[in-house]
């Protein structure tokens, strides 16, 4: 008994489709990656980074006045609770 063999046409095969769609969903992915690519581009990276952190990573081991206020407020909050002034209002 040979087995039954259907004549219809390639595109009324559901199998078909399913194949052809992964290849044509990456290249649609691929043009709209290009796409995202070309007009929203970062801007280039200033020459000057290098410089620029290493006078950061200065600023960070000699610390100045800018610091002073976020230093108090760390010190604030390390101390016990015992130590605290009263705020309460009078």
């Amino acid at each position: 008994m040979k087995p039954e063999v259907s004549t219809a046409p390639w595109w009324k095969f559901g199998h078909v489709w399913l194949v052809l769609a992964g290849p044509a969903i990456v290249v649609v992915a691929g043009i709209a990656t290009l796409v995202i690519a070309t007009r929203g581009a970062d801007p280039v990276v200033d020459p000057d980074y290098y410089q620029k952190g290493v006078n950061i990573n200065e600023q960070l081991r000699n610390p100045d006045k800018s610091h002073a206020p976020a230093n108090a407020v760390r010190n604030h909050a390390a101390t016990p609770a015992d130590d605290l002034p009263n705020l309460a209002p009078k």
